[in-house]
Formats: C-alpha cells, structure tokens, sequence
C-alpha cells in the first residue's frame, strides 16, 4: 500500500467527532501528512532496522518516543517484538508496546509469552489491552461506589445477595469462525473482559487512584477467589434456526469451523470469593453469542426487606419486590436502581420503578470510543486500565484447570437454537444458588 492509499482509508472513518470546533478539514489533513505505510516481515531484524531509518528521518533528532500495536496473530507476538526492540527502539525517548488478547490459551502458554516478551521488554513497557476497561461505565464503577455514600456501605454480603455480569451477542461468529474455535467463549469473553469487570466491581478501597495501588487490589480479589469447578460451568453452542422465513447458521455451518467442533459460543459460570466482604455471595457470569439481543451489562440484586410490612401487597413472588442496581455497559449505556413504589390511587397498590441515569439524555457528549482512551493512556505511561502481569497468572489459574477439564472430558455443549436466550442448563445453574438472571426478566 502506498502512503496516499492508507491516507485515503484512513480519512474514511477520520471525524473530528471529539474536537467539534472549526477548520476540522484542516486538522485532519495535518493529522493524514503524519500516517505512512511501511511493510516488511514481522521476524526479519533488517525490515525493522528499515523501519528505524524511515522513523528517525521523520524524527529529525527529536526527542522521541515509540508505541508499537501488537494487531497481529498471537503466534508471532515474540518475533515481532523482538525485532522492534532491538532494531526499531527509540533512541533517547520511550518503547512501548501494547498486546491485545489472547495473552496465551491458559497458564502455561500465558507464562511463556509473558517470559518471552521480558527477554526483550521491561514489565513497564508492556501495555497489555482489554478495550473493555476503557468502556465509559466500567471507568464508572469506582466513581459510583467510592464517590457515593449510599452505596459504599451496602456493596458486602450482608446487603447483596447475588451479582450477574453477563455479555450477549446477536450474531454469531461469521467469518472469524477459524480464530474463534482456537479459544471458545471462555478464552474469548469470560477470563479476560468479565473477569476484569468482577475484580474492579468487588475490590477493596485502594490506597489511592494510582495505578499499581488499583492494579494490588484487583490481583487480592482474584486470588481470593475459589478455582472454578466444573459443575458450577455451563457450556453451549448455537445451532441453526429458522426465524420468519430466514434460515441462521449454526456455529459448526462455518467453513472455518471443523464439523466435530466442541468450542463453546455460550458459557455460564458461578463464581465465589473467599474473602470477609463477599463470603458466600455469588457472583454469575454469562456469555454468548447468536442469542436474542446484544449487550453487556452488571446486576446487582439486593437482598429482601427483613420482616418486609408490604409483604402480601408483593403477592408471592418476593424476588419481583427486590432492589436492583443494573449498570448498562452498551449499548445505550445506562444506571438505573429497580425500587418499590405506591401506585398513585385510594388502593395499596405496589409498582416496581426505575430511578434512571440515561446517558444519551443526561450528556449530550459523545462517548470516546474505549480505545481511544487506552491508546491515549498508553501514550501518557498510564497504566490503570491495563493488565499487569501477575494479575493475568492470577485470572488464567482461575479458569485453566476447568478447561483442561472441558477438553480432557470432550464435554458435549448444550445445544440452544440461534437468536434464542441461551441453553436451559444457565437456568438451572442460577437456580441451584437460589438466583434468577435479571436479563430474562419481561421488564429488565
């Protein structure tokens, strides 16, 4: 590709969307005269001592710094930065290197990159990404609880009895089918995105905003938490389906994917933290792909109103008069608190409510994409929203001992048709620990 060829890619998706101030044509073609291509082969030392010379004639004796994008296939992660950090390094400014998942298929594979990369680069120079952090309501969560009184106090087992974090897609894996069955929805979704979401929601009130203090209280939540077991797993796969007159995939439909294949696109897991806030509380995750609607979001379900006076104007169904704080990640990110409430009337009649925070109504703002946020705390050496290294050892002995188990024992997935809500086996798993999923509720 020529550099005129990627300007003109580029300019396609180019907005000045963030910075809505005048002469917007003219920042973006000052921002297109600094994009240029340069091709060579990810192992080769020569085409990255090229790609140097090329930098350092842009450079011209500045002070400079250096951030490379791993968006490469996972097997020549430790080629290529082996390359660029002995032939393309910056000279007197910073290297930086960002890695997108999957960090390895479990611990040991995780351990090895991990080991391979500090051959060439310092923990400090490793920005491992998880667009998923950077998602405006998952920023969000320690403002909501640590800058809010009202909440702070009720976030322990004595108030909550249970929290889901579930992920839904409406389609299926169309065309990445070849890298999907490789990983699952476990490796793809559960051990990084969600698991992330869980120790940022359940972690202690760190010493301050700064990085490694919020990174030291992640790792205490993940390594209080029990490994997980197989029968607290649920696994499934969609099938095909005919829906008005159209006819949806299955998962094993895909060219890229082998006939036989076991990879799940759904999984439901309970997991528990063994520690003296969240003793006995369950905490669900749920994800999947090709069910009926697409979001991500966290429900917080409250216990019942001890020696509740309106109990009979609930009826029987107490699980319908509980508290719920649903905080909506995507789409329409929103914060809304479920709660009780008279209906206007001579009668007693009981209502459920919403207190509502919609974002689109409250700020008119355009949210930042989240990876805009994550390149632009790389390029500021902030590491909040990143994943240290003991951190990710700490999330894989989580999950690998369950998916060694998967494999080993060829554990057939639970069928459930395309655009459905997911196999039945995540309502029982819910049930045995006394928890309906909030998404399935006809009001959510």
């Amino acid at each position: 590709m020529t550099d005129a060829e990627l300007r003109n890619m580029v300019s396609k998706t180019l907005t000045c969307r963030i910075d809505k101030r005048e002469n917007c044509s003219e920042k973006m073609d000052q921002f297109l005269k600094r994009c240029f291509y340069h091709s060579g082969q990810y192992d080769s030392e020569e085409n990255f001592a090229q790609l140097d010379k090329k930098l350092k004639r842009h450079e011209g004796g500045r002070v400079s710094n250096r951030l490379f994008y791993l968006s490469i296939p996972p097997n020549i992660f430790v080629e290529a930065v082996k390359c660029a950090s002995s032939s393309a390094s910056s000279g007197n400014g910073w290297t930086r290197v960002i890695v997108e998942k999957p960090f390895g298929r479990d611990s040991e594979s995780s351990a090895v990159l991990t080991k391979s990369l500090k051959q060439y680069l310092t923990e400090d120079q490793i920005f491992r990404i998880d667009h998923y952090l950077g998602k405006e309501l998952v920023e969000n969560l320690s403002v909501l609880r640590f800058a809010n009184l009202i909440f702070e106090p009720l976030w322990t087992r004595q108030y909550i009895r249970n929290v889901q974090i579930i992920f839904s897609e409406d389609f299926g894996t169309e065309g990445r089918g070849g890298y999907f069955d490789n990983y699952g929805i476990i490796r793809d979704i559960m051990q990084n995105h969600l698991l992330q979401i869980l120790a940022l929601f359940a972690m202690e009130t760190p010493v301050s905003l700064d990085a490694e203090d919020i990174r030291n209280e992640k790792v205490k939540v993940l390594r209080s938490m029990r490994p997980l077991r197989l029968e607290d797993v649920v696994i499934g796969q969609y099938k095909s389906h005919s829906k008005g007159g159209v006819t949806y995939p299955s998962y094993t439909d895909d060219k890229t994917v082998p006939k036989d294949s076991l990879t799940p696109t759904f999984a439901a897991a309970a997991l528990f933290i063994d520690n003296a806030r969240w003793d006995g509380v369950p905490f669900l995750m749920k994800a999947g792909k090709a069910l009926h609607n697409k979001g991500a979001e966290i429900r917080v379900q409250f216990r019942h109103v001890p020696g509740n006076l309106y109990n009979r104007n609930f009826g029987t169904d107490l699980d319908r008069a509980t508290n719920e704080l649903v905080i909506r990640v995507q789409p329409d990110e929103a914060i809304f608190l479920k709660i009780n409430n008279k209906v206007p009337g001579l009668g007693m009649r009981l209502d459920r409510s919403n207190l509502n925070l919609h974002y689109a109504a409250r700020y008119s703002k355009e949210i930042p994409d989240a990876y805009e946020r994550l390149l632009l705390d790389a390029i500021e050496g902030e590491r909040r929203l990143f994943i240290r290294s003991d951190e990710l050892d700490a999330a894989w002995a989580l999950f690998t001992p369950v998916l060694k188990e998967l494999e080993e024992k060829k554990i057939i997935p639970e069928s459930y048709p395309y655009g459905s809500r997911g196999p039945v086996g995540a309502h029982y798993l819910a049930a045995r620990y006394n928890v309906r999923w909030g998404d399935l509720d006809i009001e959510q």
